[in-house]
């Protein structure tokens, strides 16, 4: 990568959120605007130093949920597609169920969860965020294991292979770019669901439950910090699966 390549991917994002973090200092102080309608960039940077701790604690609990959904989703989505790939049958069936899953509201599923686990239980929130992953991870594998050219079909026909053969050698290598793909975009999906699902009550540890509770008691610089904490929680799982994307492309390339 050169100089003006990494300037371009990481100077000019960085200079574009400077520059809106500006103008809405700018702004909030020039209205005179009100912490209960948007607090200011100052006044939010310096409840999440003056809570660090307290939101690095709300952080990990929402993180460790988001973490196994989404190794529950993305286990569970590519062991499917690859059946489905297999199965003609099993495809047509899961078409339904899969666009389903795809529209149903994370606030229609924590509820039923918690119904069927307990609200004290954090299994609700570990299954709403696997749900919400299980679908783009199905949906990108099984568009990989399709993506293999017909003339290496033929080959490993021509080779007598087995179908759990052609999976191992052909089909799941070349899906694997695809996987990763899958997987970071199922990476914030996971810390969203989470999130969004402690809005539901259980256990006051979470960033969702903090951010409701700091509203409620008009706190809303402290809520706005907990966001911020949410924001660098989703940052770090989007950036950690994307660095694994890129590097699994660059062994691709053998660069």
């Amino acid at each position: 990568m050169n100089a003006g390549s990494t300037a371009r991917t990481f100077l000019a994002p960085v200079a574009l959120g400077v520059l809106a973090l500006a103008l809405w200092q700018a702004l909030v102080v020039a209205f005179n605007v009100e912490p209960f309608l948007v607090p200011s960039p100052v006044g939010i940077a310096g409840a999440f130093a003056d809570g660090v701790s307290n939101i690095l604690s709300a952080s990990m609990a929402t993180g460790l949920n988001a973490l196994i959904g989404l190794a529950i989703g993305a286990v569970a989505g590519i062991f499917v597609a690859i059946m489905a790939n297999a199965l003609g049958f099993l495809d047509r069936m899961l078409v339904p169920l899969v666009a389903a899953l795809a529209v149903i509201p994370i606030v229609a599923l924590a509820p039923i969860f918690y119904a069927m686990y307990g609200a004290a239980e954090e299994t609700g929130r570990q299954l709403v965020a696997a749900v919400a992953v299980f679908v783009p991870m199905y949906l990108n594998t099984l568009h990989g294991l399709r993506q293999a050219e017909p003339v290496h079909r033929d080959l490993m026909r021509s080779y007598a292979a087995t179908k759990e053969q052609t999976n191992r050698i052909l089909l799941i290598p070349g899906a694997v770019p695809y996987v990763l793909t899958g997987l970071k975009i199922g990476s914030s999906l996971a810390v969203i669901s989470a999130l969004i699902a402690e809005y539901f009550g259980g256990p006051a540890k979470g960033l969702g439950r903090a951010i409701t509770s700091s509203a409620a008691a008009s706190n809303y610089t402290v809520a706005w910090s907990y966001v911020l904490g949410a924001v660098l929680l989703g940052a770090v799982f989007y950036g950690v699966t994307a660095a694994l994307e890129s590097f699994a492309h660059r062994q691709r390339s053998g660069r």
